[in-house]
Order: C-alpha cells, then structure tokens, then sequence
C-alpha cells in the first residue's frame, strides 16, 4: 500500500503531465507507471536495502516520485523557454515522447538498490529493460519504432544518473539534475533515526537533513532556477559535493541557475 506522501506525490505527478497539454500518451504513461505493481515492490524493496541494510538514505517510491516531479518541472520550462529537447532535435520524437522517458527513468532510476549500491544504476539499467518493454507496450502499442527510441533514451538516463558516466542527451542530462535535488531533510530522517554509531557517510544524511526546502522554478538568465533553503551550512556540503558535481556532468548545465540560501541570508550564487 503506497504511503500518504506517495499518493500526494502521485496527484502532483499526474496533475503536471495534464498540465503539459499532452496527446494522452504521457498521462497513460504517467498512470501505468504509478500502478505498476512490480514497480511499488521494487522500489520498496530497494529503500529496505538502501536504508536498514547500508544505512543510507532513501531510494525508494518517495524518493523516485520526488525525481519524477522534479524532472517533469524542468521539462516544462525547457519548452518555455523554446528549447527543444534531444528527440525533438534529432527529429525521432516529440516532446511528449521525451516526458514519457524522463518519467520512465526517474522511477526505475534507483531500482538497483535492491541487489548492491555499488554500480546500482547498471544494476537498475538491466532490471529496467523488461518493465520499460511491458509498460511501453501499452503506451505506444505495435509502433516499434517508440518502443525502442523511448526505452533507450530510459535506460540512459537510468545508467548515467550518477555522473559518472558520460551522457549525451538533453533528457538524460534533466533526470541527472533532478535526482540531484531531492536533498531535503525528510529523506534523511529514518536513517537518522535508526543510526545506532556514527559511520562513514553519516556527513550526507546530516548534511540532507539541513536542506530545509528545494525550489525548481522559472530562472531570470537561464530557463531553470535551483534554489536551496537550509537551516545550516552543513547543508552546502550537499550542494557542492552532490548537487554542484551532478549539473557539472549534465548536458542541461548551461540552462541552470543554482542558489543557495541560508538562514535566510543573502543566496550564494554558484551558477
């Protein structure tokens, strides 16, 4: 059964992609994905693993959701701001394809966590395949064609959305930033609270707990402004050891504003 945040977090996904005027194929997919079943008992999985197991903090149906609202924001002021994305570019799809993939990605993006942390967005990546493959047949039916533009352009966003990995497309490049800012205190608190002696890796769940609020909204300069709200500057070490190395490694780095704001001061400018 999904938790009260996942259902918030549902409506506002689904209430974004009617938002973005689509054909009716995004909120298809916008729906088969949030009903999946397998999907719910992945995710919840991988946040078991993730969070009583390693002691990290969350990568499960909260987190995935917050990625996918995160991702589907910034697409909508890509295209504000006249910017095509990398299927419309390459003329192999429409915007609304390059939704459906971004959304796709961001909720399977972390699945890997159920077998290691250690290259779990290669783990998340093979996992991934037959789920994009079932959810997409029914999104885009006998038109071969979009099964496999879509599902490629999942699995890279699924594969580099650690930054580690060289990406290439727009779309990947937006799934990277938005995994990147779901840095709020809430997806710290559990581990917080179940951490029995200090351990290596503790600085990114107190770090995360400083994170107040992360606001994605339209930029002055560029299309998208970031901006980070903390109670301390603790804080700045998930700002410039996550978030900063994240866009630094994204294709959509030159569309980013990014601040930082704490007690209520003057913001920091980084980009």
């Amino acid at each position: 059964m999904r938790s009260q945040k996942e259902l918030v977090l549902d409506t506002k996904i689904m209430d974004t992609l009617k938002g973005l005027n689509l054909s009716g194929k995004g909120l298809v997919a916008g729906k088969g994905i949030i009903e999946d079943k397998e999907i719910q008992a992945i995710q919840e999985y991988a946040n078991t693993v993730s969070i009583k197991r390693l002691g990290y903090n969350d990568h499960g149906p909260v987190h995935m959701r917050t990625v996918a609202l995160n991702g589907l924001i910034m697409l909508e002021l890509i295209r504000e701001a006249k910017i095509q994305t990398s299927l419309e570019r390459e003329e192999c799809g429409s915007f609304e394809d390059s939704v459906i993939g971004v959304l796709m990605a961001a909720f399977l993006h972390d699945i890997g966590m159920s077998v290691s942390r250690q290259n779990h967005e290669l783990h998340s990546a093979y996992m991934a395949y037959p789920i994009l493959d079932r959810l997409l047949q029914q999104v885009y039916g006998s038109d071969m064609q979009k099964r496999v533009t879509v599902r490629s352009l999942a699995l890279e966003g699924i594969s580099g959305h650690m930054g580690n990995r060289v990406i290439h497309s727009l779309e990947a490049g937006i799934l990277l930033i938005a995994d990147g800012c779901d840095m709020t205190k809430g997806r710290a608190r559990i581990p917080i609270a179940l951490s029995e002696a200090p351990k290596v890796g503790d600085i990114h769940k107190y770090s995360a707990n400083s994170i107040e609020e992360v606001r994605i909204s339209q930029g002055i300069e560029q299309p998208i402004r970031i901006d980070i709200v903390m109670s301390s500057e603790v804080g700045l070490f998930q700002v410039e050891e996550v978030l900063l190395g994240k866009i630094a490694a994204s294709t959509a780095k030159k569309y980013i504003e990014l601040y930082a704001l704490v007690h209520q001061g003057n913001p920091k400018r980084y980009l």
